[in-house]
C-alpha cells in the first residue's frame, strides 16, 4: 500500500502544475477589475472645437500617476500637461495645451484599480475630422508578460501557503492532538508557513513591476519597493509578513509545548482515541484555549490583508463584504487544510500514533460546518459581484463562478462518501472489537508458549553448562588431590629416607665423637629436605578465576542477543500492525476518497486563484452599456452638448440596471438646455417612472439646485432656461427610479464657463 503513495503525490502536484498554469495563463488579459465606463470627448467621438481637458471615468476608484494619462497628437507627439486631476468620484482629468490642431486624438491610460490590478487601456477622438495617426499603442499591458504569471503563480502559492497553514493548524487543535507530535503533519504545517513567507515576499518585490512597465529588471528597483510601500497592497503586504512572525511563534508552541503536554498525557491511551478533548488536566486546556484563540486572530488577521486591498474592499457594501470575505477564507482554509492534513495523516502517520475514526468525525463535522459557512458567504459574494443572473453566462467571472460552484458540488460528493466511509469504519471496529481481542489473546498465547519453551531450552542449557562445569571441577580436584598424595608419598618417603641416613650418621658419629651435635645436624638436614620437597598450592585457585570470567563473558554476550531479540520483535510487530492498517478495505476507501477531495481541491484553489484576477461580472455589464450608451449617442446626436455625461445606474430592483447620460449646453452661466437620456443594458431607450436632477457648487456652497426635466418621448427628458449662476466644477447629480421603492442616485462633475 505505501508504496503507492509517491506516485499520486506525484500525479497530485502534476495536476496541480498544469490547471494552475493553464488558468492564470489565460487570466492575465482580463485581469482589470476597474472599466473604463465613460469619457469626455467619448471614445471614436469628433468635435468641433478643442476641449481644454480630457476626462475619464472608471466604474471604481483607482490610483494614479504622472503618467498614467497621456495624450498624443497625430504625430505621436504628448500634448497634455500636468498631472492627472481628480475632480469628483471615479472621474479623472489631464489638461490639455491650448491651440490644438484638427485631426485624431490618441488617449493612452495605465492606472492602477482600488482593488490591486493594474488597468490599460486606450481610445481615439478627434478635433474637426478624423486623421491618420502614427500611434500604436500596444495592447499589453504591464500584468501581460512574465512578471504577470509570476504574480499571479505567486498568489496562488500564497493562497495554498494560508489554507495549509491555518488548516493544518485547525486539524490538530480540533480534530486530532496526538498529530501535534507526528513528523508528517508538522512538515506540513510549517511547508504552509514557508510557502506563505516566501509568495508574499516575492510578491513585494513584483508589484512594482507588476503595476507599471511589467519588465523584469523593475523587480529590483528600489526605488519602485518604496512606491509599492506607500500603496495600501504593499501596507497589506508588510501586514501579512508581520502576522507571519506571530505564526511563526504559534507553530513553536503548537509542536512544541502542546504537543510535549500530549506526549505526557496520552502515551498509554489507545490509538484510535484520539485525545481530541481536552482531557489533560487544567495546563493542556489552557494552553489549548490559548492556541486557539490566539491562532484564530493570527489567521483572521492573515485573511484580513486580502480581504482589504482586493475585491471586498470595493464596490457595493464594502464596510460588509470584508468581515465576511474574511470568513469565507477561514471556511476555506479550515476545509481543505484541514482536509490536507488529514490525506498526510492517513497516509504518514506512524504505527503507533494512526489517525482513528474519532479524529476522522470531529473533521467531518468541522467540513460540513465550513461547507454551510461557504455557501452562506458565497451567496452573498456572488451577489455583490454580479448583480444579475444573466452576468452567470454573460460574463468571464460568471463563467468562472460557475466552475467554482460545481468543483464545490464535486467536493461535497465525494466528501459524503468519505462520510460513509468513516462510519464503515467504526461499525467494522465494533464488531471487530471481539476477534481483535481474541486474536491478541491467542498471540499471548501463543507468545507465553514461545518464551515457556525458550525459557526451558535456557533453563536445560544452563544445567547443561553447570553439569559440564561442576564435572570438570570434580576433575580438577581429583587430579590436584591425587598430584598432592603423589608429593606428601614422596615427601614421607624422602622424610624417612633422610631420617634414616641421619640416624644412620648419628650413630656412627656418636660412636666416633658424641651425640649432641649429630643430633643438631640431623634435625638441620631434616629440615631442608622438607622444604626441597614442599609442593605449590597456588593452582587451584587459579583454575577457579578463569572458570569465572568465562562465565562473566558467557553472560554478556547473552545480554546482547536479547537486546537484539527484543529490536527483532518490536520491528516485527510494528510491520504486523501496519499490514494490518493498510489491509483493512473501510481504511483504504477512505484513503481514496480524501486523495479524490485533494485532487479536487487543488483545482478549485487555482479556479479561485483566477476568479480574483478577474474583472467583476457587475463591472464587466456596466462598461459594456456605458460603452453601447456611447455609441448609441453618437448615432442618434446624444451628446453632441457643451459637456455631456454619461453614468450606469443599478437600483438593485428588477429591470433596474441601464445608463443614464446628461448633454448641457452651452455649459457656460446663466441660461442652459438640459436634456437627460435613460437606456437599458441593451442600448435601447427605455423609461423610468421618474427623473430628478440637482447641480451643486461646493466651493461656494451653492446647491443643490434641482432640476425638474419633461417627458419627451422613450427615454428622452429635457429642461430649457436651467439657470446656473456661475461658472466652476459643478456636480451633476440624477436620481432615477425604476419602481416605487427602486431607486439609485448617481453623479459626475462637469465644468461650467
Amino acid at each position: 500500500m505505501t508504496q503507492t503513495i509517491a506516485p499520486r503525490v506525484r500525479t497530485l502536484v502534476l495536476l496541480f502544475l498544469a490547471v494552475a498554469g493553464a488558468l492564470l495563463a489565460g487570466a492575465a488579459p482580463v485581469s482589470a477589475h476597474a472599466a473604463l465606463t465613460g469619457s469626455d470627448p467619448a471614445q471614436g467621438a469628433v468635435v468641433d472645437t478643442a476641449p481644454s481637458q480630457v476626462s475619464l471615468t472608471f466604474s471604481e476608484p483607482i490610483a494614479v500617476g504622472d503618467d498614467s494619462v497621456r495624450v498624443l497628437d497625430p504625430k505621436g507627439e504628448r500634448v497634455d500637461k500636468g498631472d492627472p486631476a481628480n475632480p469628483s468620484g471615479t472621474t479623472y482629468s489631464v489638461r490639455l495645451v491650448s491651440g490644438l490642431p484638427d485631426g485624431t486624438y490618441t488617449v493612452a491610460y495605465q492606472v492602477v484599480s482600488a482593488d490591486s490590478h493594474p488597468v490599460a487601456g486606450a481610445f481615439t477622438f478627434s478635433i474637426g475630422a478624423p486623421s491618420e495617426t502614427t500611434v500604436s499603442v500596444s495592447a499589453q499591458g504591464s500584468d501581460d508578460g512574465l512578471v504577470g504569471w509570476l504574480y499571479g503563480f505567486g498568489r496562488y502559492v500564497s493562497y495554498a501557503g494560508f489554507v495549509v497553514l491555518a488548516g493544518g493548524a485547525a486539524f490538530v487543535l480540533a480534530c486530532w492532538a496526538p498529530g501535534a507530535r507526528v513528523r508528517a503533519v508538522q512538515r506540513l504545517v510549517v511547508s504552509g508557513w514557508l510557502a506563505l513567507t516566501a509568495a508574499t515576499l516575492g510578491l513585494l518585490m513584483l508589484r512594482g513591476s507588476y503595476t507599471t512597465s511589467g519588465k523584469v529588471g523593475d523587480v529590483f528597483d528600489l526605488e519602485l519597493l518604496g512606491d509599492v510601500l506607500q500603496t495600501k497592497t504593499g501596507a497589506a503586504l508588510v501586514s501579512r509578513l508581520l502576522l507571519l512572525a506571530a505564526a511563526a511563534l504559534f507553530i513553536a508552541v503548537l509542536f512544541g509545548a502542546y504537543a510535549r503536554t500530549a506526549d505526557a498525557v496520552e502515551p498509554d491511551r489507545d490509538a484510535e482515541d484520539d485525545g481530541g478533548d481536552d482531557d489533560g488536566g487544567p495546563d493542556k486546556r489552557d494552553l489549548t484555549l490559548g492556541l486557539a484563540l490566539g491562532g484564530t486572530v493570527v489567521a483572521a488577521g492573515l485573511a484580513a490583508s486580502w480581504a482589504m486591498s482586493e475585491h471586498a474592499s470595493q464596490g457595493l457594501q464594502a464596510g460588509v463584504a470584508m468581515p465576511v470575505d474574511v470568513v469565507h477564507l477561514l471556511a476555506v482554509a479550515a476545509w481543505l487544510g484541514g482536509l490536507t492534513a488529514l490525506l498526510v495523516a492517513l497516509y504518514r502517520a506512524p504505527v503507533e500514533t494512526p489517525v482513528g475514526r474519532d479524529a476522522v468525525r470531529r473533521f467531518s463535522r468541522l467540513a460540513f460546518g465550513s461547507v454551510v459557512t461557504l455557501a452562506v458567504t458565497g451567496v452573498y459574494q456572488s451577489w455583490r459581484q454580479l448583480g444579475s443572473w444573466s452576468a452567470f453566462t454573460d460574463t468571464r467571472y460568471g463563467q468562472l463562478l460557475l466552475v467554482k460552484i460545481a468543483l464545490v458540488a464535486v467536493m461535497v460528493a465525494v466528501a459524503f462518501l468519505s462520510r460513509r466511509w468513516t462510519q464503515r469504519l467504526a461499525d467494522a471496529r465494533v464488531s471487530e472489537a471481539a476477534e481483535e481481542a481474541e486474536r491478541t489473546e491467542a498471540t499471548e498465547r501463543a507468545e507465553e508458549a514461545v518464551r515457556a519453551e525458550e525459557a526451558e531450552r535456557t533453563e536445560e542449557a544452563v544445567r547443561v553448562k553447570a553439569t559440564v562445569r561442576a564435572k570438570e571441577a570434580v576433575r580438577a580436584k581429583e587430579a590436584v588431590r591425587a598430584k598432592e598424595a603423589v608429593r606428601a608419598k614422596a615427601t614421607e618417603r624422602a622424610k624417612e629416607a633422610v631420617r634414616a641416613e641421619a640416624t644412620k650418621r648419628a650413630e656412627e658419629e656418636k660412636q666416633l665423637a658424641g651425640t649432641a651435635p649429630a643430633e643438631a645436624s640431623g634435625a638441620s638436614e631434616v629440615s631442608e629436605a622438607s622444604m626441597a620437597v614442599e609442593p605449590p598450592k597456588a593452582s587451584g585457585a587459579s583454575g577457579a578465576s578463569d572458570a569465572f570470567d568465562a562465565e562473566k563473558a558467557e553472560a554478556g554476550q547473552d545480554s546482547v542477543r536479547a537486546a537484539q531479540l527484543a529490536r527483532q520483535r518490536a520491528a516485527a510487530e510494528a510491520a504486523r500492525q501496519k499490514r494490518l492498517r493498510d489491509a483493512d478495505p473501510n481504511r483504504f476507501g477512505l484513503r481514496r476518497s480524501v486523495l479524490a477531495e485533494a485532487g479536487v481541491a487543488v483545482v478549485l484553489l487555482a479556479v479561485t486563484t483566477v476568479l480574483t484576477q478577474t474583472e467583476p461580472g457587475r463591472t464587466e455589464q456596466d462598461a459594456r452599456a456605458a460603452t453601447a450608451a456611447s455609441s448609441s449617442a453618437s448615432a442618434t446626436g446624444q451628446g453632441s452638448g457643451a459637456v455631456s455625461l454619461t453614468m450606469p445606474f443599478d437600483t438593485g430592483g428588477k429591470s433596474g440596471k441601464g445608463v443614464v447620460s446628461i448633454d448641457l449646453d452651452p455649459a457656460q452661466a446663466g441660461d442652459n438646455a438640459l436634456h437627460v437620456y435613460v437606456e437599458g443594458p441593451d442600448g435601447t431607450p427605455v423609461d423610468v417612472p421618474e427623473v430628478k436632477i440637482a447641480l451643486t457648487l461646493a466651493a461656494q456652497n451653492v446647491g443643490p439646485l434641482p432640476v425638474a426635466p419633461d417627458h419627451v418621448t422613450t427615454g428622452h427628458w429635457s429642461a430649457s432656461r436651467v439657470q446656473i449662476p456661475m461658472a466652476g466644477d459643478w456636480k451633476v447629480e440624477v436620481t432615477v427610479r425604476t419602481s416605487d421603492i427602486d431607486q439609485v442616485t448617481v453623479s459626475k462633475n462637469a465644468q461650467i464657463g
